[in-house]
């Protein structure tokens, strides 16, 4: 059963090893999936608190909050997260970034947008 173990978590590793090159990318891709997935929520918290606004604040909240804030939040996080993810071990990295994505899939899946 150890023999089996050890051959598992090998794969495991290497398999992992091949993601570090990329943890930019995955880190970007997490992000952004994240955003996708809660985006509607936070633009639906935005337009209760601004329905009774001008047209003009409504339109300028939401372009700040769209494009410069998410935007902000994808350059500013994904590299920090790319830093952290570079700090676990190869087998442990394969995992999180699988288990990171499922959890996104099912929250997504949860909001109906799947």
């Amino acid at each position: 059963m150890d023999r089996i173990m050890e051959q598992i978590i090998s794969i495991f590793h290497q398999v992992g090893t091949w993601l570090y090159p990329w943890l930019n990318e995955i880190a970007t891709a997490i992000v952004a999936c994240t955003l996708v997935v809660f985006g509607a929520d936070i633009n639906r918290f935005l337009r209760r608190k601004l329905a009774t606004r001008s047209f003009v604040l409504r339109t300028l909240a939401f372009v700040l909050v769209n494009a410069f804030g998410y935007g902000l939040l994808i350059i500013s996080v994904s590299p920090m997260l790319a830093r952290n993810m570079a700090s676990l071990p190869a087998h442990w990295l394969l995992l999180v970034v699988t288990l990171v994505f499922v959890l996104i899939g099912a929250l997504a899946q949860g909001n109906r947008q799947v």
